[in-house]
């Protein structure tokens, strides 16, 4: 996003006095016949800037004036709060919420008793989710939900399905991340890997590993075993 060209052209709307208070189905229709891939807005609302409007198709975010006459694809600060507005609707809209992830579409691995809970998007290929995998050994009485999320190599695709169809999932995982053997071709029904994606692209999950706690708290990156205990019991209290 344009940080700058964003502001200078918020500088240029001419915004009216009205603006809050115009019905947005006019505003919708108008941007819809001019700009057709605009067809699936899924809300329109006022900013906290006078006159200026958040449109929002799925998690993508756009402003526009009264009239939608000017479309900006940016970032709204607020500079008295110091705050990137923009940003904070982002995390906002693309929140897991933990007890609704798909955990048929993940690869259940469990530590010890298995009494906390958490789950990770990972790629086969991923250097960090092996040394994030390593760590983990260190952690206990912990349920991991694997999600298989591959994004990262051409053979991504083709690694996940082999462990996802394995006897063993679980095994054929932990022998490719922490033993660099790579499990044995096979095929089966991979229906959920493209789940796992479509699910990725949504929650706007972009690299891996994401790793998501039971308080719904999400950590983008490969964290050391201490932080992971860490937040598991924040997540216990809750």
């Amino acid at each position: 996003m344009k940080f700058f060209a964003s502001l200078l052209t918020v500088a240029c709307l001419g915004l009216g006095a009205s603006a809050h208070a115009q019905d947005t189905s006019a505003l919708r229709k108008t941007l819809i016949e001019r700009i057709p891939q605009l067809e699936k807005i899924d809300e329109i609302r006022p900013t906290p800037m006078f006159g200026l409007f958040e449109v929002r198709v799925g998690t993508d975010l756009f402003y526009t004036d009264a009239k939608g006459n000017y479309l900006i694809q940016g970032e709204l600060i607020d500079t008295k709060a110091k705050r990137n507005l923009t940003e904070d609707r982002m995390t906002q809209l693309t929140a897991v919420d933990f007890k609704h992830l798909p955990l048929k579409d993940a690869i259940t691995i469990v530590h010890g008793k298995g009494e906390r809970k958490m789950a990770v998007f990972e790629d086969p290929n991923c250097g960090y989710c092996k040394r994030f995998e390593r760590d983990m050994q260190n952690v206990d009485n912990v349920t991991v939900y694997l999600f298989l999320y591959p994004i990262l190599s051409p053979d991504s695709a083709e690694k996940s399905r082999n462990i996802w169809c394995a006897k063993e999932p679980a095994t054929a995982w932990a022998d490719m991340m922490l033993r660099d053997k790579n499990p044995a071709a096979v095929q089966c029904d991979t229906s959920a890997l493209q789940r796992n994606l479509a699910y990725g692209r949504k929650y706007k999950i972009t690299g891996t590993p994401t790793i998501i706690f039971s308080n719904n708290a999400r950590i983008p990156g490969a964290i050391s075993a201490q932080e992971v205990e860490k937040n598991l019991v924040a997540a216990e209290q809750r």
